[in-house]
């Protein structure tokens, strides 16, 4: 459509300078923009079988008026007309509100067609519009298309369709004959006219088809492309490392590697071995053994003469993975070293030189580790842990303190993998989905509200056998708009329950970081024996001895960050339980609780979460990543966008695609986005 991009709107009838202005303030200023302008959504006015219709559907029905119809006003100028119609075999109720004129239109045994929402149980519609007589409208089903300022719905149809009629013989499709006949899709034009002037559902759903497959394929071939720019512009390093030391340290390790950890393991030695730089993202579940495939991926590396950089987002985690990490390079020479905001004076001094110089292998820290006066001598991996933690800033200057070391990003996030390879899309992405064997499954329960005094009681059960417990409270403190359980009340509850029988920590977001260090150290050596925490537990706390967690108002949760929560605990060799307390008013957070307790999968749980959800909340609309697409769906079209993904994969690896001229299209596509440039690099 490059043509049509260069027209401008008011060359359509009906657009002068007023209108125009309106159009150009929701983004529309050519005459491409007019056609791309998709509605949003339908009106069918196609006849339905009342006995067919779904709860709160928006539903058309032909029937006979049956009794007089009753009016009554209420408020200013309120009223609700109430009449009784036989559909077909079915005596229904019908409302209409503040259309008092239609009392007098309606007779006894006249035919009319309602459409309105129907109500299931209560056998009644709640009429939006009246026909008198038999259906004879134009279009059974008509577009509904986002508008602003004084355009209304009736103009942009009318704008839209004279669009259509003078332009339309000039819309191309970038796809090209073969990608048509095999996924048997229409041409772009025809998609066009059917999705603005659908003739019927077959009609739309094949139109539909076509724009889903190539938004999606589009935006693959961009992201793949740029992908492949940075990997072949990417001056990586190279490791040379003696695979049979690196396999005598595999077999030392006190447990065997799953299958998930192994396969994992290859793909990253294969990118350390190439010459390009590794750009992969490490999924896996909360204990499936990231850590060790990260001490593996830095001891190659070490091996290979260079220094090795693990950052995370706390203090805590820090110290956490400096001390298992320690403990895993026992019987080797690696030095392993420790930096964060706490490390001061003479020893950080002492420190950053011995980096400088080499002495340290392996540095572990916050986001200490990007600060200017860090050099290290021979950096040849950066491991980031929880990396959406970190902005993108914050990774590269982490990434610039060495020349072009190979990169891993690990995270215990369970993401969709519709989401991984499209958010992701950028970089490789392996999945450890296989947890070690032996490991007890955390037992998850969901109980109401009122039966705090049996959960209580099951906590105390733990803790008078050494245990410890979470408590997670989803405010800090009172709200007068939310009836939500907060963390100080909890606590203050909590004390006078126990009256003094065990130790309660309170700890949230609003406390300085010093003080939550202090009460997360004091719940790690067992001196807090009860954790009254918001969600800053989510990520970065291991405390092995804790078997339970209590979460309040879990409804108010979604499932990802429920499932992070329940992996604070379970992390020894005790059985583990999570109690949900929740009394969700909605069927989406009943389904919720339901799924919890069926399910410990974080990537199950993850998928569902984004059905449930949506991908802009999974992620959080600012920082998502995630594009917005105006016809697909990433959740109800993922097998579409798996076909898009291979089907962009292998394009852009065959040389007939950048000389045959049935991909010119695409291959413009791909060149006006600058990713062959290095435009979109950071």
């Amino acid at each position: 459509m490059n043509k049509l991009s260069e027209t401008a709107i008011t060359n359509i009838k009906g657009i002068g300078e007023e209108t125009a202005n309106s159009l150009y303030a929701m983004g529309i200023e050519s005459v491409e923009d007019l056609l791309m302008h998709f509605p949003y959504r339908y009106e069918d006015y196609q006849l339905q079988d009342i006995s067919e219709a779904k709860h709160e559907e928006r539903i058309t029905v032909e029937g006979k008026v049956h009794g007089e119809p009753s009016l009554m006003y209420y408020g200013k100028k309120k009223s609700r007309l109430t009449f009784r119609v036989y559909v077909g075999q079915f005596l229904v109720k019908a409302v209409c509100f503040n259309r008092p004129f239609y009392k007098n239109k309606l007779s006894i045994n006249d035919t009319i067609t309602l459409t309105g929402k129907w109500d299931q149980n209560r056998q009644m519609i709640t009429v939006l519009e009246i026909h008198f007589g038999s259906f004879t409208k134009e279009n059974e089903i008509e577009p509904v298309y986002s508008v602003k300022g004084s355009i209304t719905v009736k103009q942009m149809r009318k704008f839209i369709s004279l669009a259509l009629k003078g332009y339309g013989e000039q819309v191309e499709s970038v796809l090209p004959s073969t990608l048509l006949e095999r996924y048997k899709l229409p041409s772009k034009k025809e998609s066009l006219i059917a999705l603005h002037t659908p003739v019927n559902q077959t009609m739309l759903k094949h139109a539909r088809r076509y724009f889903v497959y190539e938004e999606f394929l589009l935006f693959q071939l961009k992201m793949q492309a740029l992908r492949k720019y940075k990997r072949e512009h990417s001056k990586g390093i190279s490791h040379n490392y003696s695979e049979e030391e690196l396999n005598r340290f595999v077999a030392r390790l006190p447990f065997p590697l799953t299958g998930a950890q192994n396969r994992v393991l290859k793909e990253i030695v294969g990118d350390l071995t190439s010459p390009y730089r590794m750009n992969r993202l490490l999924q896996g579940d909360v204990g499936s053994g990231k850590t060790v495939v990260a001490a593996i991926s830095l001891y190659a590396s070490y091996l290979s003469g260079f220094q090795g950089a693990l950052m995370v987002p706390t203090e805590i985690l820090a110290e956490q993975h400096a001390q298992s990490l320690t403990t895993l390079f026992a019987e080797t020479p690696l030095k392993i070293d420790l930096l964060t905001s706490s490390v001061k004076g003479k020893k950080r001094r002492e420190l950053l030189s011995n980096l400088a110089e080499g002495k340290i292998d392996i540095l572990v820290g916050t986001h200490a580790l990007i600060q200017e006066e860090v050099n290290f001598s021979s950096l040849g991996l950066v491991i980031t842990d929880e990396q959406h933690r970190f902005g993108v800033a914050q990774r590269r200057v982490l990434r610039e303190k060495g020349e072009s070391p190979d990169v891993l990003f690990m995270t215990a996030t369970p993401i969709p993998r519709t989401l991984a390879i499209t958010a992701f899309g950028e970089m490789d992405v392996s999945v450890i989905d296989e947890m070690p064997a032996g490991r007890k499954a955390i037992e998850t329960y969901w109980a109401k509200h009122q039966m705090i005094d049996r959960v209580l009681g099951f906590v105390e059960k733990e803790l008078q056998k050494g245990r410890q417990a979470y408590i997670i409270c989803p405010l800090i403190e009172e709200s007068e708009k939310l009836d939500f359980q907060n963390a100080i009340d909890v606590h203050t509850m909590l004390t006078d329950y126990y009256q003094g029988k065990w130790k309660i920590g309170l700890m949230h977001g609003r406390l300085h970081s010093e003080e939550k260090e202090k009460i997360m150290l004091d719940f790690s050596e067992n001196q807090v024996q009860v954790l009254v925490s918001t969600t800053v537990v989510e990520v970065g706390v291991n405390v092995p001895n804790a078997t339970m967690m209590v979460i309040y108002d879990a409804e108010r949760f979604g499932l990802s960050q429920l499932h992070q929560l329940r992996g604070r605990v379970g992390r020894g060799s005790e059985q583990s339980y999570c109690i949900l307390l929740a009394d969700p008013k909605s069927e989406v957070g009943k389904e919720r609780m339901k799924i919890m307790t069926e399910t410990t999968d974080g990537f199950v749980l993850s998928e569902k979460d984004l059905e449930l959800r949506g991908p802009g909340d999974f992620f959080g609309k600012k920082q998502s990543g995630v594009p917005e697409f105006k016809v697909a769906d990433m959740v109800h079209d993922y097998r579409a966008l798996e076909v898009a993904r291979q089907d962009a994969y292998e394009m852009l690896h065959s040389t007939s695609f950048w000389k045959e001229p049935q991909y010119e299209g695409l291959r413009m596509m791909i060149e006006e986005s600058g990713v062959l440039d290095g435009e979109k690099l950071d």
